[in-house]
């Protein structure tokens, strides 16, 4: 057998339970005599609290409390919200307002939490939600990334969350100023709603002196000790669990403002209580991701290779710092700021500004689609304005096989790569060469068709620390405990398998056991495409570990030299011995023996590197210029993510983040009014894309393996999106190009594109 697993495509095993309705959702759990708990929000997007009485509230039937940021500070709670700050060019701090549980004097975006009640029912709690005033003066909303307007916080003059620099400023302007060429494009990166499957939502429940808290969220261990600091109580008695998550993407890493207010209610009135968002809850409340713009400029030599790059993005804060918002969008965009290019100088600057629009903007993956969809669409200019082809300018800038491990101007370090194999197997893949046939086939019916390429690299670790605990029960089964969180990546499956691949024990035997804080000391949660390689270096060595003290069992037991025993990923085998014991079979012996120490096995590990996956997405798309829908007709992606465990997986991950990237690309787009109103706060008004929007997507693994982690795996949770952005636009650009339009945006809906096209005539042939 393969010492590192099989890479066999297994079927999900926990797909069966949630397609048959037994999934454990947090409102499908929640305790059955649970209070319910509603939000009242701002109904404006700028204000001031000239008064706010809750105390008809308060008496309505069926209500048992209402609170405001009034009576959490009376009981004692810390209620500032957890903020990430990052330095300034300058060296200063960036703005580091106050951000509330509740709002407190100042309304500052559109469903911002001002109360909370409690009572029997829902219907209840929205009755006397009714009967809360609040009045307030309204302010000018500023809705606009610029410097100035009417100011949010005190303590962020003009607007500017931080102004914000990476790489050799000086370096990268010389080399501009040496360039034979210089291509420049504004790229815009438009505001999408993370739009999970399953909205946010929690419950909390008293455990005797500890408070229980029920988050469908991306790991428990951060809530855990962020819960404790805002109740002020102990992390001892806090304990944090995540059920079954429908979708996270980044979004639900967060801790949010209802979680600490019904953990407060449960322990206040002794008693379980509950809250689930409802979807335009969700569009209003939930951070969002993207919308920034980028000045993107690429300088080359007589030979068109690039001598620097530079970027100065513009990012919509919202109205408040993240737990981790700001760093992810500034920090994560650093890692890929060269993306595959080999070149002397960089330089990235970016400033961020807040608005009146949601409580935290910039997620959805922040910072790798950002920073490789400006990368690959300033390259897609390049290639048209240099007169040289898109592939072969590429091929003429990859950092070369011999390079690595190649260090970045960021100080990251590449271990392993190669880039132009994984580009020459997405051309054949893609049947670049058939392009042009299809497209004078198209142009003969009226019809414009392009075609667009990006080719990403995204850092992936997080957390590089996990654990794993592998525990053999009474009932003759085999947990595993696991510091990560599934979302709907398929950990089950993939986990189980994995420790099955080690050890011979029938995959039908182990439970995956995640997302407890009693039940798992400590854990990474999940973020950043990190689960899979951290989690399995930890299984890895947790089977190591319960190898060499079975062996140590058995030849104590069987008095056999320790050397002569082996274990063949299936059955301990002894020189001389036709004993041939599974696991399972040294197990129940250890346990036979009263040896209940062999029965549990841990390891911690830690990855000192990063790994780097990346590849190649080819798609074409097919415009109709009488009414300006554009539909992507081919997509093809070649992907090195290392070794795999599980292609069927990595496919349906890639799968989903294609889609995910199409979406935003055809059809999301936020949209609010001058007053800070979220225009779509619904699915009637926000498009996600639908099953005719996506064609067949062609997904092919070539790789090389990362030398960061003894398995030779890089990671694939966000490898879709960030190739999809750049792919999608670059094939709408190129379809729009011959009729004349030299600057197309996302997103690419119908009227967006017949507006482009109306008044420009077609390009001479």
């Amino acid at each position: 057998m393969d010492k590192f697993g099989k890479s066999q495509p297994v079927k999900r095993r926990e797909d069966v339970r949630f397609l048959t309705g037994e999934g454990r959702y947090v409102d499908d759990i929640a305790p059955a005599n649970a209070r319910q708990a509603f939000v009242f929000r701002s109904p404006v997007a700028h204000a001031s609290i000239t008064e706010l009485d809750v105390s008809d509230a308060r008496a309505a039937d069926g209500v048992h409390a209402v609170y405001t940021l009034a009576d959490l500070e009376a009981a004692g709670m810390n209620v500032g919200m957890p903020a990430a700050l990052i330095k300034n060019r300058d060296g200063t701090d960036g703005a580091n307002p106050e951000r509330p549980i509740l709002a407190r004097d100042r309304l500052r975006f559109v469903g911002e939490p001002v109360a909370v009640i409690v009572a029997d029912t829902l219907a209840q709690a929205r009755d006397a939600a009714e009967l809360i005033v609040l009045d307030y003066d309204d302010l000018p909303a500023k809705m606009d990334m610029e410097s100035g307007g009417e100011l949010l916080h005190p303590e962020a003059p003009d607007n500017i969350a931080y102004d914000w620099g990476l790489g050799d400023e000086e370096a990268t302007n010389a080399a501009f100023e040496n360039a034979a060429r210089v291509v420049s494009l504004d790229v815009g990166d438009n505001r999408v709603i993370v739009s999970s499957m399953e909205p946010r939502g929690c419950y909390a429940e008293p455990e005797g002196d500890r408070i229980h808290v029920a988050i469908n969220g991306q790991g428990v261990w951060g809530p855990k000790g962020t819960l404790a600091k805002a109740l002020n109580i102990p992390e001892d008695d806090v304990r944090v669990t995540n059920p079954d998550t429908g979708g996270g993407f980044g979004m639900k890493a967060f801790m949010y403002p209802e979680y600490f207010v019904v953990a407060h209610a449960a322990r206040d009135l002794k008693h379980p209580v509950r809250w689930m968002s409802e979807r335009t809850e969700a569009m209003l409340s939930d951070n969002a991701g993207r919308d920034l713009t980028s000045l993107t400029e690429l300088a080359f030599d007589e030979n068109n290779r690039i001598l620097g790059y530079r970027v100065f993005t513009e990012a919509n804060m919202g109205a408040y710092n993240s737990q981790y918002a700001q760093a992810i969008q500034t920090q994560l965009f650093s890692r890929v700021l060269t993306g595959v290019y080999d070149m002397p100088a960089a330089y990235v600057r970016s400033v961020g500004y807040y608005t009146n629009t949601t409580q935290v903007d910039a997620y959805r993956g922040a910072g790798r689609p950002e920073a490789i969809y400006i990368l690959e669409r300033a390259m897609d200019r390049a290639a048209r304005e240099l007169g040289v082809d898109a592939l072969e300018l590429r091929r003429i800038n990859f950092i070369k096989p011999d390079q690595f491990p190649y260090k970045t101007l960021v100080d990251e370090t590449y271990d392993v790569g190669d880039f132009d194999k994984v580009l020459r197997r997405a051309e054949a893949e893609a049947d670049i060469p058939g392009f042009a046939a299809r497209k004078a086939a198209d142009a003969a019916e009226g019809r414009l068709r392009g075609i667009g390429l990006c080719y990403y690299i995204e850092s992936i670790l997080g957390d590089p620390s996990e654990s794993a605990k592998v525990e053999y029960t009474d009932e003759g089964r085999v947990n595993i405990y696991v510091g990560t969180q599934s979302n709907g990546q398929g950990h089950e499956t993939v986990y189980a398998q994995f420790l099955s691949d080690q050890t011979g024990i029938p995959v039908d035997m182990i439970d995956v056991v995640q997302g407890d804080s009693d039940r798992i000391k400590q854990g990474g949660g999940t973020g950043g495409s990190r689960s899979v390689t951290t989690q399995n270096t930890a299984t890895l060595a947790t089977v190591d570990a319960m190898r060499e003290a079975f062996v140590a069992f058995l030849s104590e037991e069987e008095g056999v030299p320790a050397a002569d025993i082996s274990f063949d990923d299936e059955r301990f085998r002894m020189d001389g011995s036709n004993m041939t014991p599974t696991m399972l079979e040294v197990a129940d012996l250890a346990r036979e023996k009263g040896r209940e120490d062999l029965l549990v096995h841990e390891k911690r590990t830690t990855l000192e590197a990063r790994s780097f996956p990346n590849g190649c997405h080819v798609t074409e798309v097919v415009v109709d210029p009488e009414t300006g829908v554009v539909t992507v007709d081919r997509y093809a992606v070649v992907d090195d993510f290392g070794n795999l465990i599980n292609p069927m997986l990595a496919e349906g991950q890639v799968h989903g983040g294609v889609v995910q990237g199409i979406g935003q690309a055809i059809t999301e787009h936020v949209q609010f009014d001058e007053d800070g109103q979220l225009l779509t706060a619904s699915f009637m008004d926000y498009a996600l894309p639908r099953a005719d929007d996506v064609p067949y997507i062609g997904f092919t693994s070539e790789p090389v393996p990362s030398t960061a982690n003894v398995m030779g795996m890089k990671g694939c949770g966000e490898a879709g999106t960030v190739g999809a952005l750049a792919a999608v636009s670059n094939a709408v650009q190129d379809a729009l190009w011959e009729h004349g339009v030299r600057q197309a945006d996302m997103p690419f809906t119908p009227v967006k594109v017949w507006e482009l096209m109306k008044d420009v005539p077609i390009a001479a042939e």
